[in-house]
């Protein structure tokens, strides 16, 4: 599970969290860039859409420092059930994703991610500060804010305005 490195992280950077092989991976790390985190699902009715648009947008904005980070989460519908070595070969074969893959974790309760109650606390959805449901996104500028939280629905491409403008490019 996450683990962060202070009570009251002051931005994402402040945060640690391990990646889907087990290694802990400090987010200060990706200082200066655009993040845009998911929590994804294998088994849900979006996921094609979803994985397919994320990396059509990893594609055409990593090397301008977008990072999109991929969370799997169980908490909607047991659509993530397998384990951490099964979604990397269901996310790296099926849909040939580059962008980083992290451990399963929770992202609503008590047992939440400390990244995700650092999420949560910036933008309120429609049901408070529970996600939804799978693929629900976050966006944070370069220096660890969250700017803005998207449904569940939103289309990954949809963002690009928006990821555009925290890029700085035209």
């Amino acid at each position: 599970m996450a683990s962060q490195n202070t009570t009251n992280p002051e931005s994402i950077y402040d945060i640690s969290v391990k990646d889907a092989n087990g290694n802990d991976v400090d987010l200060s790390t990706y200082k200066g860039k655009v993040l845009l985190i998911v929590n994804v699902a294998s088994k849900c009715g979006m996921t094609n859409s979803n994985y397919t648009e994320l990396n059509q947008l990893y594609d055409k904005y990593k090397d301008q420092g977008l990072e999109i980070f991929a969370f799997p989460c169980n908490q909607f519908g047991d659509e993530e059930p397998g384990s951490n070595d099964q979604i990397l070969d269901f996310v790296c074969t099926r849909f040939k994703s580059e962008f980083p893959i992290f451990d399963k974790i929770e992202v609503n309760g008590h047992n939440a991610s400390p990244l995700y109650k650092f999420l949560k606390s910036g933008k309120w959805g429609i049901f408070g500060d529970d996600i939804q449901w799978n693929f629900a996104k976050f966006l944070v500028n370069k220096e660890g804010q969250v700017v803005d939280r998207y449904y569940p629905t939103t289309s990954p491409l949809s963002l690009e305005f928006d990821i555009k403008k925290l890029l700085g490019v035209d």
